[in-house]
C-alpha cells in the first residue's frame, strides 16, 4: 500500500508532492541538509494558514458582531496538533534520532505518527488502557507501535519519559524542554489570525488541557505587538471541562500558580477526554498569558460541548469535535455574563469531529 492509499483510507490527507518529498527525507544516502531542507517543504505545504471565517449564524443568534472561527482541524489529521508534532520530528530528524515517542490520548498520537511516517523516522506511542480513542488504527496504519500502559495520561507521560531516556529515544512528550519549540510552533497561529485580520482581536478564545496551545498563541501576539504590528494583545480565554483542568481552577481560584488537581476525581467522557488532565504540563506559561493578558477562564460541560457540536454542523456547515469547541462556549458565556461591545473576537476550533 502507498502512502496516497492509506492516507484516503484512514481520512488523513497529504498532497502527491508532500509524498514525493518523503520519499527523499527518507533516503539516508542524500545529505543530512537536502533532507531537512525538504522536511520543511513538507511542513510548508501541509500544516498551517488553516481557515479563518466569519460565523454570522453565530453572530446572528448570539447578537455579537464580527465573530470568527479558526479551524484548525484544516491540518492534515484534523488538529492543531500537527503543529507541534511536525515541528518535533523536524528537531528529531536534525539531531538524527531513529526513534520518536510520546504519551497521547489521541491526537498527538496521530499526528506524531503521521509526521514521522513522512520524515522515516519510528514511533512509539503510549496510551493509558481507560481512554478509548478511535485514532489507534491510524496509527498502527502509519507504522507506529502502539503500547498500552496502566494509570492516568500523566502518568504515561512520566513512563514513556523514562522509557525514551532508557532507550535513548526522541522524548516528545509535552513539558520540559519541549516547550519553548511548541510556543513558537503555536505561536504561528497568532501570525494567520494577523495576517487576515491586520490587527489583534479584542479576545481569543482557546480550548485548553496541558496549556501549550494558548500560551504560544499568547506569545504570538505579544510578539506581533511588541514589533508595532498590532495595537493590542487580545485578551486570552482559556476552557475546558467542568473541574477537570488546573489551568481553569488555579484561575479562578485567584492563584498564581496553577496547582494540580486530585487524581481520583478526573473522570474521562468520550467528549472531554481530549480536555482532562490533573497536571498541566505548561500549565504556568498559560496561566500566566491569562493574568497578563487581562483574560479569563471557563469551565464547559459534556451537554454544551455537544450541542454546540451539532450546532455549527446545522448553522455553520463545520463539523467539528465537541471538546474543540469549549473555547468558543467559553467565549459566548463571557458575551452572556459581560456583553462585549462591537469589535473582532476570534475562537480556536482545535479538531474536526472524525464521524
Amino acid at each position: 500500500m502507498n502512502l496516497r492509499d492509506l492516507t484516503n483510507s484512514i481520512e488523513l490527507k497529504v498532497s502527491k508532492e508532500a509524498e514525493e518529498y518523503s520519499e527523499f527525507v527518507k533516503n539516508k544516502n542524500n545529505s543530512l541538509i537536502d533532507r531537512l531542507e525538504v522536511f520543511e517543504d513538507i511542513i510548508n505545504i501541509e500544516v498551517g494558514d488553516t481557515g479563518l471565517m466569519r460565523a454570522k449564524s453565530l453572530e446572528r443568534d448570539y447578537n455579537l458582531r464580527q465573530l470568527f472561527l479558526k479551524t484548525e482541524g484544516d491540518n492534515p489529521t484534523g488538529t492543531q496538533k500537527d503543529r507541534i508534532a511536525f515541528a518535533q520530528v523536524y528537531d528529531a530528524l536534525r539531531r538524527e534520532y531513529d526513534t520518536i515517542s510520546l504519551a497521547t490520548c489521541g491526537n498527538y498520537g496521530s499526528a506524531l505518527a503521521l509526521a514521522a511516517h513522512l520524515a522515516g523516522i519510528e514511533c512509539k506511542i503510549f496510551i493509558p488502557e481507560s481512554y478509548h480513542t478511535a485514532r489507534i488504527e491510524e496509527m498502527v496504519d502509519l507504522g507506529s507501535e502502539i503500547n498500552r500502559l496502566k494509570g492516568s495520561y500523566e502518568d504515561s507521560v512520566t513512563e514513556s519519559s523514562l522509557m525514551a531516556q532508557e532507550h535513548e529515544w526522541y522524548d516528545a512528550n509535552p513539558g520540559g524542554a519541549n516547550t519553548p519549540l511548541q510556543i513558537i510552533a503555536y505561536s504561528q497561529i497568532a501570525f494567520e489570525i494577523y495576517d487576515q485580520l491586520r490587527d489583534a482581536p479584542r479576545i481569543c478564545a482557546v480550548p485548553i488541557s496541558n496549556g501549550t496551545l494558548l500560551a504560544g498563541i499568547y506569545r504570538g501576539f505579544v510578539s506581533l505587538h511588541k514589533r508595532g504590528k498590532t495595537s493590542r494583545v487580545p485578551l486570552m480565554l482559556g476552557a475546558s471541562s467542568v473541574h477537570k483542568n488546573p489551568i481553569v481552577y488555579s484561575f479562578n481560584k485567584g492563584l498564581d500558580h496553577c496547582v494540580d488537581l486530585k487524581p481520583e476525581m478526573i473522570k474521562e467522557t468520550k467528549f472531554n477526554e481530549p480536555l482532562i488532565n490533573w497536571h498541566s504540563f505548561d500549565g504556568e506559561e498559560a496561566l500566566y498569558a491569562i493574568r497578563e493578558s487581562n483574560g479569563m477562564a471557563y469551565n464547559v460541560s459534556d451537554s454544551e460541548m455537544k450541542s454546540m457540536s451539532k450546532y455549527l454542523l446545522s448553522k455553520e456547515s463545520k463539523s467539528i469535535l465537541p471538546a474543540s469547541t469549549a473555547g468558543l462556549i467559553g467565549l459566548l458565556k463571557e458575551h452572556e455574563k459581560n456583553e462585549m461591545e462591537p469589535d473582532r473576537y476570534v475562537a480556536i476550533l482545535t479538531a474536526k469531529n472524525s464521524k
